[in-house]
């Protein structure tokens, strides 16, 4: 999960898989694959970059989420 921030201020965590694409309006808004809009204070850019980092720590990780024991 990915924290991002509403306008408003209020923080929130959205899956980075269920993004389906990213508008900036000049607000960013998030279009999620449920068809929901989620307008965010954000860049796209700044959103993208979370996305990274989040599948990195993951791809880190995965042999030891995978691994039984």
């Amino acid at each position: 999960m990915i924290q991002v921030t509403r306008i408003n201020g209020e923080r929130f965590y959205i899956n980075p898989d269920a993004i389906e694409f990213l508008e900036e309006t000049p607000d960013t808004v998030v279009s999620l694959a449920s068809g929901r809009k989620v307008v965010v204070a954000e860049s796209a850019k700044d959103i993208e970059r979370k996305i990274v980092v989040f599948r990195r720590r993951y791809l880190r990780q995965g042999p030891r989420l995978l691994s039984i024991k």
